[in-house]
């Protein structure tokens, strides 16, 4: 039976609320092609009185509403969210598959990881409690100093596609842990499960304000909030492209930022590695989430003594991919996120071919799906490193391979790359691996495995990858605002001047 979309409005202020304007963008099923609901279309304006919202909760009662209130009182909250989200598993990530394509095995392991996400936070939000006013040893006896660990205020967060309700779970579960407020901006591809949060936050009772969702196209949504002169901190996750207006704009405030961009992540394969597991972590790496994943391992590169059978080995498990209507059962490779992404990446596939690379296999779509934005699992040998395939993000199922004959080479040619997200290689020797890890430049390395996050362990990258990390207790800190408060002990007066005499 098909899973309607439900139709929202605007999240401002603990309530739904039409746009100013009443425009409304059309949802449309990437598997399908067919248009299943719509989003409101919000405008600068409306984006003033989510600011407004946020704004007025941070302060409400001398913040002892929410900002200033314990990290214990929050952690309520986001133990509320982090239960109904389990409880609507199933509803959200059929919504969630519906609207971005990917697979629902995938989309269901999302759900799973937001809700215990949420409760991570709830977990460090209680631990705050106990760091505030910790005390800085100094060596003047006359002083006593402690820092304060306050949140920083009102806070954008702007996210991405790919994981629509996951992203902005890793922004809003740390910011509300912290005691900020926030505006949620989702993409205008894909803000059905984010606009569920916004009702789950509703039905658990968060304050009015604390969070508010704002939908529409990031250029007339998105752009207002990196110049407001009301909202404290930007938080963005997308391509480098748009990270660079962010910058720009918060640039002119001297605002608060953290970013994470896009990737070109290597993937290094050594001559002793068990080739099936090297294979299925390789496609993994780079075909999971339907190649959309800013840290892909879409680079292979691969030891030149096993690349003729290693090759063999990744088309047949790649055959083996079920390509499909992402609801179907055992879905592994689902449709592009839109039209546009669709013809995007096709279009670096055709330029691959005519620099002379060759498509080993895939590049096209799979002959059994007219309909919908699907494109096989695509795998590029032959590719020299000018080639737009090898410097540039895809962001879909598209895998290209090099070759190479000393570690030292391999290092070189992971790094040659204008980012630094991820980071993979694939050995028995633990003391290669320990070299790759040191040499390679980037702000994640996975050893014999690609893709593996967690809630504790920080996530960001280096180069054009982006500013900060998110995720552990670096996510909590990125939305804090330390405060030194030093008092004067002494009784003596400080004496630097000659006092006035008595008169």
């Amino acid at each position: 039976m098909a899973v309607p979309v439900p139709s929202r409005q605007l999240f401002i202020a603990g309530e739904w609320r039409e746009p100013l304007l009443e425009k409304r963008i059309p949802i449309i099923n990437p598997a399908t092609e067919e248009i299943v609901g719509d989003i409101a279309a919000a405008t600068a304006e409306d984006v003033d009185l989510a600011v407004d919202a946020a704004r007025t909760a941070f302060f409400s009662n001398e913040g002892k509403d929410w900002s200033s209130a314990s990290g214990a009182y929050r952690a309520k909250f986001l133990r509320a969210i982090s239960d109904m989200i389990l409880e609507r598993k199933s509803l959200l990530a059929k919504l969630e598959t519906i609207d971005t394509g990917k697979p629902l095995d995938e989309a269901i392991s999302d759900m799973e990881s937001c809700a215990s996400c949420f409760k991570y936070y709830a977990e460090l939000a209680e631990a705050l409690d106990l760091k505030q006013k910790i005390t800085v040893p100094i060596q003047q006896q006359s002083f006593k100093t402690h820092v304060l660990k306050e949140p920083i205020g009102v806070v954008a967060l702007i996210t991405p596609w790919n994981y629509p309700l996951l992203m902005a779970t890793w922004k809003v579960a740390p910011a509300l842990a912290a005691g900020c407020t926030a505006i949620l901006k989702p993409s205008e591809l894909a803000s059905v499960t984010c606009l569920e949060l916004a009702e789950i936050c509703r039905q658990v009772g968060l304050p009015s304000g604390v969070l508010n969702v704002v939908t529409g196209l990031g250029s007339v949504a998105g752009a207002p909030m990196s110049s407001h002169r009301h909202v404290d901190k930007i938080a963005f996750t997308g391509s480098t492209a748009t990270g660079i207006k962010v910058m720009t704009a918060a640039a002119q405030l001297i605002k608060d930022i953290s970013l994470e961009l896009g990737g070109k992540s290597p993937i290094v394969v050594f001559e002793d590695a068990d080739l099936d597991t090297a294979a299925e972590w390789t496609i993994f790496g780079c075909f999971f989430t339907n190649g959309q994943i800013c840290s892909a391992t879409s680079r292979l590169l691969v030891h030149e003594s096993i690349a003729a059978e290693f090759l063999e080995k990744l088309v047949d498990w790649s055959k083996n991919i079920k390509i499909s209507d992402p609801m179907e059962e055992g879905c592994r490779l689902g449709a592009i996120i839109s039209e546009g992404q669709y013809e995007k990446i096709m279009s670096f596939i055709s330029t691959a071919k005519s620099e002379g690379a060759t498509i080993l296999y895939g590049g096209a779509r799979p002959q059994h799906l007219k309909k919908g934005f699907f494109i096989e699992p695509t795998i590029i040998t032959d590719v020299s490193t000018p080639m737009s395939i090898w410097r540039e993000e895809i962001f879909g199922p598209v895998l290209c391979v090099k070759t190479f004959t000393t570690e030292n080479e391999a290092i070189d040619l992971a790094n040659d790359t204008d980012y630094g997200l991820g980071a993979a290689v694939i050995s028995k020797d633990l003391e290669r691996c320990e070299r790759f890890t040191k040499a390679v430049q980037s702000g994640i390395v996975w050893i014999n495995c690609s893709q593996p996050c967690f809630n504790e362990a920080p996530w960001g990258g280096n180069k054009r990858s982006g500013i900060g990390r998110e995720l552990g207790e670096w996510g909590l800190e990125n939305y804090l605002s330390i405060k030194q408060v030093t008092h004067y002990t002494s009784e003596k007066p400080l004496g630097w001047y000659s006092a006035p005499r008595k008169q």
